[in-house]
């Protein structure tokens, strides 16, 4: 345990938070930017003590759920979460997959896109944000719950998931799913979240067990796939997959590969939404 360097790093992050942030008010009398002490003991749900032994290098070695909570009362992100437990003399936990929302600048970046279809997805398949060109070609998938909301999920235990593309491509897209869930396995080595799905799918599919045993390992980041829309028929679409730096998201990005599916896809904004099977990518 760096006892000093912990208590210059929690002094300084506490400084480096406005009030506002943390959902506080913000008093006339106040005469520090940052947070005042009995304010992250409240947000960490610690006494006042412990915070100021810690930041005078007094304390004893903290818990690791102390360490969490302090964590979230500073606002900290995972780069700094991890040196927080360092400096405490703990490894830090396994990460705890991205965030349940779209990062802004990607969703930003959907409505720049404007006409052509994108989505952000987690490395774990969950649609995270559509744009309405998405939605139109692929129906919306941003309200499922459970393990429906992972693609892969879907792709294995539900047969209507696979009946929108061309029979000739579903092996392909089988195996780059296993294949990309493998990559993400190996990252985020003990995740719970992963190891959880994982398990889950070796108990609900054959075919999965099967094909997670051939340990395949790639990182999906361009395709091509064919849309078989009920309305407008089949869009042979390109798919180009932008990462975010921790890999935690991406942004799915679809292209007409043709002039035929550019065709199909400007009708299908003129005919706007209609109830059709979910599409799963």
């Amino acid at each position: 345990m760096q006892r000093d360097e912990l208590a210059d790093f929690l002094r300084r992050r506490r400084a480096a938070i406005r009030p506002a942030e943390a959902g506080i008010t913000e008093g006339p009398r106040r005469r520090t930017a940052g947070l005042r002490r009995e304010e992250v003991a409240m947000l960490a749900g610690v006494s006042v003590d412990y915070v100021v032994r810690l930041e005078q290098a007094r304390s004893s070695q903290p818990s690791t759920q102390l360490l969490a909570a302090l964590a979230r009362a500073l606002r900290l992100s995972d780069d700094e979460r991890a040196h927080l437990f360092r400096l405490a003399g703990h490894q830090p936990p396994p990460g705890t997959g991205p965030a349940a929302l779209a990062r802004a600048g990607l969703v930003r970046m959907l409505d720049l896109l404007g006409d052509t279809p994108a989505m952000v997805v987690s490395d774990l398949g969950e649609v995270l944000a559509q744009n309405r060109a998405s939605i139109l070609l692929s129906g919306d998938h941003t309200g499922l719950a459970g393990d429906r909301r992972y693609l892969i999920y879907r792709w294995f235990t539900e047969p209507d998931a696979r009946a929108v593309t061309t029979g000739e491509e579903q092996d392909r897209h089988t195996r780059g799913h296993v294949a990309d869930l493998r990559a993400v396995a190996g990252r985020r080595s003990g995740d719970p979240e992963v190891t959880g799905l994982v398990d889950r799918l070796l108990a609900a599919s054959a075919e999965f067990r099967r094909l997670w045993a051939e340990h395949e390992v790639a990182v999906r980041r361009a395709d091509r796939k064919t849309f078989l829309h009920p309305r407008v028929g089949p869009l042979t679409m390109d798919c180009e997959t932008l990462l975010t730096p921790d890999l935690g998201q991406k942004l799915l990005v679809l292209t007409p590969a043709d002039a035929e599916a550019r065709e199909r896809l400007d009708l299908l904004r003129v005919l706007g939404v209609e109830e059709f099977p979910a599409f799963t990518p």
